[in-house]
């Protein structure tokens, strides 16, 4: 019967067998002084060389292996210190260049730090006008039911939405979108899921005229408000007179909604320059997020979004929840499928997420854009108003081939872009 035996050449500096082991390292190169050639177990005359000499070769390997690991473990410290040097260091331009699909390099902007709020030239800022939209943003008498404000779905304590996967409305009605959070608004070029409105101020009028929502109409909500006397020197001190209309209850709201920002979060204080800030697994999320995941393609400038809209496969069409998205807006039949990119800003906070909220935790979101959500709902076309229609993914969407660990070390980065929850004691309605 063949076997194994094993020729072993000791280092020339040990003495034996001591000597052997307590050299401490043993080469790669000398696993050929051991390997051995098989003749016969019966030639192994002494059953402890047998075990002794396995040993002395699992060793070898062991310590070959273990020194191969240390390597590249140092590698990887090396790495992501650089990674640190340069992300904290105050300037952009000195970061890793970012990996963008060739369609996205027209629409792109660097991460950083959110701008500062810009207000229309017709509805200025002014503290009485933002105190003014504030009460009226959590007054109920906007509703047709007296029962439903804009904080019903846009809950301060929930970071500004209410964490469902849709939103219950009047009598009960749900709704058939996510309650985006208003977090940030400002910075939003269109408003909604499918961009129908274009400003601020025409879309603090839809929820209100909305069947599902607060089932109103803004004259009728307008004319309530002027009824109530409290409201009458808000109205004066935000417009220079007591008068109340529909452009008036608008504007207000907006300019509210427009000073609800972020605070700085981890992120902006490590790009700042705290390099101490940031975990090695937040700052590998970081650089995974400008360049191999290719989040960066969409979720781009201060934002955290490129304010576009895209398909990735989520309309559902022919199925009861089928949604064409921006199609509905534009009839652009090449829209059908695409919602806005949102914010990532505070994302840790504001789940469930997509625009029907349908994924309850980030990595099941990473690892959808990780698989370049490869089997989108079956079918892929539908007849709408007599129209025959097609969903067609972006491009942008491919097999990234991210690791367990990458993913984990993208989501430890997005959690870096969420604040810490401020409380907000909603005003007392005027009566």
């Amino acid at each position: 019967m063949a076997g194994i035996f094993f020729i072993v050449q000791l280092p020339q500096k040990s003495k034996g067998i001591s000597g052997f082991l307590s050299s401490g390292r043993i080469k790669q190169k000398e696993i050929g002084k051991l390997l051995f050639l098989l003749k016969s177990a019966g030639k192994m005359k002494n059953v402890i060389s047998w075990i002794l000499l396995l040993f002395l070769s699992i060793l070898l390997l062991n310590n070959c292996f273990t020194s191969k690991v240390q390597k590249n473990i140092a590698q990887k410290t090396s790495f992501i210190a650089r990674l640190r040097e340069l992300y904290s260091s105050g300037d952009s331009s000195k970061w890793p260049v970012p990996l963008l699909d060739n369609e996205a390099e027209p629409y792109f902007s660097e991460i950083g730090h959110l701008p500062e709020v810009q207000f229309p030239e017709d509805n200025p800022y002014s503290v009485e006008k933002v105190f003014l939209g504030k009460t009226l943003f959590f007054d109920p008498r906007l509703s047709g039911s007296d029962q439903i404000a804009c904080a019903s779905c846009h809950d301060p304590e929930l970071s500004w939405t209410d964490h469902r996967a849709l939103s219950y409305g009047h009598d009960r009605q749900l709704g058939t979108r996510n309650a985006m959070t208003i977090l940030n608004v400002a910075y939003t070029g269109s408003l909604f899921w499918e961009g129908r409105a274009k400003s601020l101020e025409e879309q603090t009028q839809m929820p209100i005229q909305d069947k599902k929502e607060m089932n109103g109409h803004i004259e009728i909500a307008a004319g309530k408000i002027a009824k109530i006397k409290g409201y009458e020197p808000l109205f004066e001190r935000a417009f220079g007179n007591k008068t109340v209309t529909k452009e008036r209850i608008a504007q207000a709201i907006a300019t509210f909604e427009r000073t609800v920002k972020s605070a700085p979060s981890k992120f902006d204080e490590f790009i700042d320059g705290k390099r101490d800030l940031y975990t090695d697994d937040e700052v590998m999320g970081l650089h995974l997020f400008r360049t191999k995941a290719n989040c960066i393609s969409c979720h781009n400038s201060g934002y955290f979004s490129n304010n576009r809209f895209e398909n990735i496969g989520t309309s559902l069409l022919s199925s009861k929840e089928e949604d064409l998205g921006r199609y509905l807006v534009t009839k652009n039949p090449e829209d059908v499928g695409k919602f806005r990119v949102p914010s990532l800003r505070e994302a840790a906070r504001t789940g469930p997420w997509m625009h029907n909220g349908s994924m309850v935790t980030l990595s099941e979101i990473i690892q959808l854009y990780n698989k370049g959500n490869p089997e989108p709902y079956q079918n892929k076309s539908a007849i709408y108003n007599g129209i025959p229609l097609a969903s067609h993914k972006s491009e942008i969407l491919r097999l990234l081939d991210l690791t367990d660990e990458e993913v984990f070390q993208i989501e430890a980065f997005l959690g870096t872009l969420s604040t810490r929850p401020r409380r907000i004691i909603p005003p007392d309605l005027p009566h």
